[in-house]
């Protein structure tokens, strides 16, 4: 049973330091810089090739992650260098912010495929696992401490990977398509309830919405300005194809009910074989839900979306979610395909 009343600098016992790696395959071990961006994004992406090819990571993805005030290269990335100085290995330790009910420590990273099966992984996990509770270990905060991680089920070794570093299978994500040439239903709303397009201007208020709607899910956590900013000012953030469902607000106005927000990575479209949108988020605010208001907001993206010249629109949802969400999908015509699990270890 997790103990919720002593901090959790009291509950974490941590590592003082954080020898580095050794392992006769990388040359050297170092913390990651700005200027390893680039290298980081190969990486990332021929991990991706192997592991998930029908989502590649973005290179803003990368840069963002090293803007963001809560990270901080030096102490929560290492890189792996071979001799010739190309990065092998990559770890990093997200401790993001906006911990309400929850203290999260998020790992990412991994080994290049020419290079597995060799023990690196090991090696960089252990370093990753000593960060994070240097991380979860500084909290003074009387919350649930998790390190999380997360592997692609094409991605097998990862999840040996984790288990075998102490972390348990905790929840499973299924991806989801949906084929845009197929009938797409139209819902009525009822009197008062609108679908808008989103605009620049209702930033903050589709911010607000978001981190109260997803409370009640899974490991959320609200985000941080500059983690929201990051997200809708991204170059693959769609504001065409996102969308919000405004209702009767206080004193005759309207206020955000619910919200349906896309992205799309024209990279993904070869190794996906089809051109598509991604749904990143969809919500609907707790006092609105049971009035159709998400399958409305589906129907307009889908519709908007085949418009656009795509043939699918792909998501994921938490196969667990106490809102009913896979339901919802699949009532929308989406079908599964791939699943994501996530792993963690609690304090």
């Amino acid at each position: 049973m997790v103990d919720t009343v002593r901090p959790l600098r009291d509950r974490v016992s941590a590592p003082e330091s954080l020898p580095l790696p050794s392992h006769p395959d990388v040359a050297a071990w170092r913390p990651a810089t700005v200027a390893d961006i680039d290298g980081i994004w190969q990486l990332d992406r021929a991990m991706d090739r192997v592991d998930h090819p029908n989502y590649l990571a973005t290179r803003d993805e990368i840069a963002e992650d090293f803007g963001f005030s809560h990270f901080n290269p030096a102490l929560d990335s290492l890189v792996g260098l071979d001799a010739e100085g190309r990065i092998v290995a990559n770890g990093m330790v997200m401790f993001p912010p906006g911990q309400q009910t929850l203290v999260r420590s998020v790992l990412h990273g991994g080994v290049h495929p020419e290079l597995r099966g060799r023990g690196i992984g090991r090696e960089l996990l252990a370093w990753q696992l000593g960060r994070a509770k240097q991380q979860l270990a500084s909290s003074p905060k009387t919350l649930p401490g998790w390190v999380i991680a997360f592997s692609d089920e094409r991605a097998p070794q990862n999840a040996r990977l984790y288990e075998r570093g102490g972390l348990t299978l905790a929840r499973h994500f299924l991806a989801l398509e949906r084929v845009l040439a197929d009938p797409i239903r139209e819902i009525a709303l009822a009197d008062g309830i609108r679908i808008a397009p989103y605009t620049p201007e209702l930033s903050a208020a589709v911010h607000a919405a978001r981190d109260e709607v997803f409370m009640d899910h899974w490991s959320s956590q609200p985000i941080s300005a500059e983690g929201w900013d990051a997200f809708v000012g991204a170059e693959v953030f769609r504001g065409d194809l996102s969308f919000v469902a405004l209702g009767p607000g206080p004193g005759g106005t309207e206020e955000i009910v619910g919200f349906i927000l896309t992205t799309v990575n024209e990279d993904d479209w070869e190794r996906q074989g089809f051109p598509g949108s991604y749904i990143s988020l969809v919500g609907v605010r707790r006092n609105w839900r049971g009035r159709h208001i998400a399958q409305a907001l589906l129907s307009v993206q889908l519709a908007a979306s085949r418009a656009a010249g795509h043939e699918r629109a792909t998501l994921d949802v938490d196969s667990a979610s106490a809102t009913g969400a896979l339901g919802l999908y699949t009532g929308m015509g989406f079908t599964p395909t791939n699943r994501e699990f996530a792993f963690t270890h609690e304090f």
